[in-house]
């Protein structure tokens, strides 16, 4: 397949590939097969469509003989760095790339190929929404397509959706923000608003991929010349062959990462704390980037919020996919929980086991924090860690403080490293609530237990792991 030629207003932005340039965007070398149509695919379209609406039949024809496609939308089976996967792509040249009922058959009937023959989907989007000559008969699409993509996740299959420019309506509210995972091209209006709908006095900058990043609703923006090999990534850590595992043959348990700090315990209570809170001591980013020769990033919890301060993703592991959910020595917000619950049930519903590295002085317990549903947030992870239907690893490496680190740390598989600790509250805070002063707070850590040594005791935390001997 030739490497994608736009022309017109293709070739001053990628984001505006036609379907064919950007399936060989991202689709290895002549791997690209479009599915059979149905013989209505071919018949001469219904004069002016469901609503008669005068034109719209010869609409039909000047959009094929413009793009040379039948449809708006272009849909086979193709691999993209070796992993098989069903490729949608979006036409923006046929009728704005908009939603009608023959694009509907088509994108259902993408959907049952993926479960009959287990593949992922990607999805090339380039729309303007539904297709207002069919009324509500395209409308309802939205319905069909959100059900036939619902159904792929239900299976174990992977949903992956690359925002093109435009993306708005109901293609980006249904095959686009209820993805799995989302990339998008620099640049590209994304929002369920299109450009001649949305309120004349209207931030522009609001609806673009960069605003939905920021804004939480995507996973991350993909220069053009990097989108194969980014997705080529995603679809390997999120494919396993035949795709996922049974619940009954659930992954084995990730193991603990090693310890990267130092080797010996702490002597007393203040001394777990003092170690764990040291400015010198490793983060969560060491710990990743030891345990995986290779990730990719899941970003946001889709209500809005981010918190770069929880590390979501899947990496690989000496040949393994691995989910990671990391917290970075902050407080951990209503975002963070959430960005981590969707990464647990994600992992869980591919068959993929989990990791999570707790470290947080607590939950972020200010105003705005409980504005965003704090509480609503660190329950919706305790649940998800605790229903998890694959095996979730927790290594402390720093502060555990109280249930904001305890949501993210799974029951029966806890592990600490000697530069951590895991209290009920911290120190300070328990000095202060029994009304002591604050020379006893050295004390009072040391009532606590909550050294990495007094958890394994305590049949908290199943062992303390050591640094690697090199």
């Amino acid at each position: 397949m030739p490497e994608p030629t736009p022309d017109g207003p293709a070739a001053r932005s990628p984001a505006r590939w036609t379907a064919r340039a950007a399936i060989a965007a991202v689709a290895d070398e002549d791997s690209f097969s479009e599915l059979p149509l149905r013989d209505a695919d071919f018949e001469a379209p219904w004069l002016d469509g469901p609503l008669a609406w005068q034109g719209y039949a010869a609409s039909l024809a000047r959009a094929e003989e413009r793009t040379g496609e039948r449809e708006s939308v272009v849909c086979g089976a193709a691999t993209v760095g070796g992993t098989p996967a069903v490729i949608v792509s979006f036409e923006f040249g046929f009728l704005g790339g908009s939603l009608g009922e023959r694009t509907g058959d088509r994108l259902e009937a993408a959907h049952r190929h993926a479960r009959d023959h287990r593949l992922p989907v990607v999805s090339l989007i380039a729309t303007g929404g539904s297709r207002m000559q069919e009324g509500m008969r395209a409308l309802v699409q939205l319905q069909c397509v959100a059900r036939q993509s619902e159904l792929t996740g239900a299976a174990g299959l992977a949903r992956i959706a690359v925002l093109r420019d435009p993306t708005t309506g109901g293609g980006w509210a249904t095959l686009g923000a209820g993805a799995d995972l989302i990339l998008a091209l620099p640049g590209s209006q994304v929002g369920f608003a299109g450009s001649r709908v949305r309120p004349a006095d209207a931030d522009p900058s609001a609806y673009t991929a960069e605003a939905q990043l920021a804004a939480g609703a995507i996973d991350d923006i993909v220069r053009p010349e990097e989108l194969r090999e980014a997705l080529a990534l995603r679809l390997g850590l999120l494919s396993t062959p035949g795709g996922a595992r049974p619940v009954a043959d659930a992954p084995d348990s990730p193991e603990p990462p090693d310890a990267l700090g130092r080797r010996d315990l702490p002597a007393t209570g203040w001394e777990a704390v003092s170690r764990a809170r040291a400015s010198e001591r490793p983060r969560a980013e060491r710990y990743l980037d030891a345990y995986f020769t290779e990730r990719a990033p899941l970003r946001g919890d889709r209500c809005g919020g981010t918190d770069p301060g929880m590390l979501c993703g899947f990496g690989r592991r000496e040949g393994r996919t691995v989910a990671f959910a990391a917290q970075c020595g902050t407080a951990t917000t209503p975002a963070g929980y959430r960005t981590a619950a969707r990464l647990v049930r994600l992992a869980g519903r591919l068959g993929i086991p989990v990791l999570t590295l707790v470290d947080t002085p607590g939950a972020a317990n200010g105003a705005e924090a409980e504005r965003a549903g704090a509480g609503a947030a660190i329950a919706d992870l305790f649940a998800a860690v605790a229903t998890s239907p694959v095996p979730v690893t927790s290594l402390i490496i720093g502060e555990g403080g109280s249930g904001g680190a305890l949501a993210l740390a799974a029951p029966d598989n806890l592990w600490a490293t000697p530069d951590s600790y895991f209290s009920v509250i911290a120190p300070e805070l328990a000095t202060a609530i029994l009304k002591r002063g604050h020379d006893e707070v050295r004390s009072t850590a040391e009532q606590l237990r909550l050294r990495p040594q007094d958890l394994v005791e305590l049949g908290v935390a199943r062992g303390v792991v050591t640094a690697r001997q090199d």
